[in-house]
C-alpha cells in the first residue's frame, strides 16, 4: 500500500492496519512508526512485487492507492472491486495516471450486504 492508504491506521494510533499479514508501505518519507509486520519501501515497487510474486505462498494484495496501482499496473492479474450503490461527484481513480489502457475480463459477481457488489475481473 501507499503511505496515504496506511495513514488512517497511524491516525488511529496503530502502527499496523493488518498485523496478521506481511505489509509493505511504499513511501519516500521516513517517519512511519516501527512495526515488525510493516516493511517500508523507498524504491522500486515493481521490483518488490515481482520478487513477492516469485515466492511460494499466498497472493499479493494491493490495498488502495491509485498512484501506486498505476505504477504496478503491469503486475496486476486480478481486480476485486466493491461497487457501492452511491453516486458521488468525484473520487480517487483506480489507476491514477495510467500510461495506456488495460483490458479486463469480467468474472464472478458476489452480492454483499447493503446492496454492495463485489466484482472480480481478470487481465484480458
Amino acid at each position: 500500500m501507499g503511505r496515504a492508504t496506511h495513514q488512517p491506521a497511524i491516525d488511529a494510533g496503530l502502527s499496523s492496519a493488518y498485523p496478521h499479514l506481511r505489509q509493505y508501505v511504499v513511501t519516500h518519507r521516513d517517519d512511519l512508526p516501527a512495526d515488525p509486520t510493516v516493511t517500508v519501501v523507498h524504491d522500486d515497487p515493481v521490483a518488490l512485487v515481482r520478487d513477492l510474486k516469485g515466492e511460494d505462498g499466498l497472493d499479493v494484495w494491493l490495498c488502495g492507492g491509485g498512484h501506486l496501482a498505476a505504477q504496478l499496473a503491469d503486475e496486476v492479474d486480478e481486480l476485486h472491486l466493491k461497487v457501492n450503490p452511491v453516486a458521488l461527484g468525484s473520487g480517487i481513480p483506480l489507476f491514477r495516471g495510467l500510461d495506456a489502457p488495460r483490458q479486463w475480463t469480467p468474472g464472478a459477481v458476489t452480492p454483499l450486504p447493503g446492496g454492495v457488489l463485489l466484482q472480480r475481473w481478470t487481465r484480458a
